[in-house]
């Protein structure tokens, strides 16, 4: 009789839950197909909004679970979100008990916690990863619920009792890991660049950064000169800070108006964008480990208002590891940001210290860690 696997994902919310979690996705359906007498269903519960389309193709089924979000502040969302929780719970209960799956995989973020609870109940084996140093209050919840905790940062496992907790680091998306042809000077070029300059690449998060954008428009001019710049700004941002820089070069008919460029989002050409890359100035939280990936060196500015202040954690981790500078938003000045890009860029030693210790920093193999879990947690409940 041909053996019948179901496994499940929850989780989301924001690009650094999804990512991660289809980076699991595809190794789990990687390894699976080492099991050609197996019958393997993947279900994912919860709502994915704007990364529908990444399930699908994947042939991952959509099992829409009403979102109710958890905040650690006052709002009132939080009484319209207290009232969609036990409706969320109940979507949870039924939609389980009809697929019934023997693992489920959990991201935490919006939705995840009425799944949590639902596979709880039925006794399903539960593995939970966290992609920030200080876990947010889904995971926190959920932990107790889990068979296996799989965390990115050394600082979360003091989250999580017993031994259940692993560091695995975090996932990062599969076609960043494929090896490639491209060497540094034809990507420049791939993006209009000089080889020989400088290249300043501008991450502010799935969303952008409206306060990134500003500051980095603000030091355009004084960029320019010394260094190129390719500045993702967030589908949202884009058009502003298109017609602000225009206006900014148009005014000083500046002769290096050509060495700044904007996108929106990256998307097939993120990875040409990485390497392309001489330096990185981002958010922090889990994208620092796809800078790692590419070793990197680089300038993390966390978000001040992240829930926790997880950010600044995330990033106060890795700096210590010795691969990038961390410039908090409130002492973020042109002097301060100029200064710390010079003395990246022009000391050799300081450069080649923080791209191996971000190389030393990066996991290129933590989906795959999971995805094993995952399967030996799933496979197990069938014998």
């Amino acid at each position: 009789m041909q053996k019948h696997i179901r496994i499940a994902y929850t989780g989301g919310g924001t690009g650094g839950h999804i990512y991660p979690l289809l980076a699991v996705a595809d190794e789990i359906t990687k390894g699976m197909r080492r099991y050609p007498d197996v019958r393997v269903s993947y279900s994912y519960f919860g709502d994915p909004g704007m990364y529908s389309d990444e399930f699908v193709k994947r042939k991952i089924t959509i099992r829409h679970i009403m979102g109710s979000k958890l905040r650690r502040y006052a709002s009132f969302l939080n009484i319209l979100d207290a009232i969609k929780f036990p409706f969320s719970f109940l979507q949870a209960l039924l939609k389980l008990l009809f697929i019934m799956p023997d693992v489920l995989f959990s991201k935490g973020g919006t939705g995840a916690l009425p799944v949590i609870l639902a596979a709880w109940i039925y006794r399903i084996p539960i593995i939970v990863h966290e992609s920030d140093a200080v876990p947010g209050l889904t995971n926190r919840l959920s932990f107790p619920f889990a068979s296996r905790v799989g965390v990115a940062f050394e600082r979360a496992l003091t989250f999580v009792k017993g031994n259940k907790g692993a560091l695995v680091g975090n996932p990062v998306r599969p076609f960043l890991l494929t090896p490639s042809d491209v060497t540094q000077e034809q990507a420049k070029r791939i993006f209009g660049f000089d080889p020989q300059v400088p290249l300043i690449l501008v991450m502010g998060g799935s969303q952008g950064s409206q306060r990134l954008n500003t500051f980095l428009l603000d030091t355009a001019t004084e960029l320019v000169p010394h260094y190129q710049v390719l500045h993702q700004t967030g589908m949202k941002n884009f058009s502003d800070v298109s017609r602000e820089l225009n206006l900014i070069f148009k005014n000083q008919i500046h002769p290096y108006q050509e060495r700044y460029k904007v996108v929106d989002f990256f998307r097939d050409n993120l990875k040409d964008a990485f390497i392309a890359a001489d330096i990185i100035v981002s958010r922090s939280g889990s994208f620092l480990f796809e800078i790692a990936t590419f070793a990197k060196p680089s300038i993390v500015i966390p978000l001040k208002e992240s829930a926790n202040n997880h950010q600044w954690y995330d990033a106060l981790e890795y700096s210590q590891k010795g691969a990038c500078i961390i410039i908090e938003e409130d002492n973020l000045t042109p002097v301060l940001f100029l200064t710390q890009l010079k003395k990246i860029s022009t000391d050799v030693s300081s450069y080649h210290h923080m791209s191996t210790a971000a190389h030393a920093f990066a996991t290129p193999d933590a989906a795959l860690v999971l995805a094993q879990e995952i399967i030996r947690l799933g496979w197990g409940s069938k014998v």
